[in-house]
């Protein structure tokens, strides 16, 4: 059996410069970090003709298909056909969080899968080779509308500045805090569930449609990424941190009716009104978890004010995607 283990991810500053329609004209950049919430992969081998099926998936549904091609899940599907593992495979897949939440997820899947399958063929991947297939199975194959950052913190993890060029190439840069910063930038953070799950693919399908149009937006966002990275790695006063990331969503709510509505207008101000300094709705928006930055001092007041939503603890700076048994 062989099982892998991708990280979720929290994405701060830059999103929606990271989308290729964007970068190839004016770069890109963003910064985030992989979280302790994971995405497990389990494979087996099995003698399929002892079977009336050559593949089994299970994910919220089980399928028993003869060829690749009945399968109805399209990423498997093509993840399969990519990796060319044609039969005896029983996949399954599980979560710590619920899909469609804006925790990058979809990619997540996608990166840990092609991690598995390569080591059930005894095949090694690179990280960048794992986030550069992610990128292409998702955009070119399966033809989603994704952006290009979730393949790459769930397969380096940890802290991350990710920087998007016009010849599609990335560069990652591990960003190193001491043991004490590290600690003072996690407490600060607060991730609360909205109770919607949504599909990202129309916003997004929306806002890669109207790239140009909401460029102004994209480039205020992507000019936020060195404030915020001289903030971190300098030292800086992590209240500014928070200030920025109010500022940040209120750029994000330009780039698409559909990011906010009232409900979370309300949540927000909810959270500003107790104490929060910043936050904003992780992926694409309308829904999912959204995150908050808040001093330390005030998080009680704050969790009473959002008692109706369900707060997830969790650590930053987390691995990337690993073979956890073999």
């Amino acid at each position: 059996m062989i099982i892998s283990r991708t990280p979720l991810r929290i994405s701060l500053f830059g999103g929606g410069s990271d989308f290729p329609e964007y970068f190839r004209k004016y770069g890109g950049a963003v910064i985030g970090t992989a979280i302790d919430k994971y995405v497990y992969h389990s494979i087996m081998r099995f003698p399929s003709k002892l079977f009336d099926y050559k593949v089994r998936l299970a994910y919220s549904k089980v399928e028993c298909v003869k060829n690749l091609q009945e399968i109805t899940h399209a990423p498997f599907r093509e993840s399969l056909k990519y990796m060319g593992v044609k039969q005896d495979v029983e996949i399954s897949i599980s979560s710590d969080l619920p899909s469609f939440t804006g925790l990058g997820s979809s990619s997540s899947f996608t990166v840990g899968l092609l991690n598995a399958l390569a080591a059930f063929q005894h095949k090694h991947r690179t990280r960048k080779q794992l986030a550069s297939e992610a990128i292409n199975l998702e955009r070119n194959i399966l033809r989603e509308a994704v952006g290009c950052q979730d393949q790459v913190f769930a397969a380096f993890g940890g802290i991350c500045r990710i920087d998007f060029h016009s010849d599609r190439e990335f560069d990652v840069e591990k960003i190193v805090l001491s043991p004490k910063r590290l600690s003072e930038l996690k407490k600060s953070l607060m991730l609360v569930y909205t109770g919607i799950k949504r599909r990202a693919y129309e916003i997004e399908r929306r806002k890669i449609k109207n790239v140009e149009l909401i460029s102004d937006f994209l480039k205020a966002i992507h000019n936020q990424v060195d404030v915020a990275h001289k903030i971190i790695v300098r030292n800086g006063n992590l209240s500014d941190l928070g200030e920025l990331l109010h500022h940040s969503w209120c750029k994000k709510r330009n780039l698409d009716e559909g990011v906010s509505n009232p409900f979370i207008d309300e949540l927000y101000d909810s959270a500003r009104k107790a104490g929060a300094l910043g936050g904003k709705l992780l992926g694409a928006g309308g829904g999912g978890f959204m995150l908050l930055f808040v001093p330390p001092k005030l998080k009680t007041s704050i969790k009473l004010a959002l008692s109706k939503f369900p707060e997830v603890t969790f650590c930053i700076n987390a691995p990337g995607s690993m073979i956890i048994h073999s």
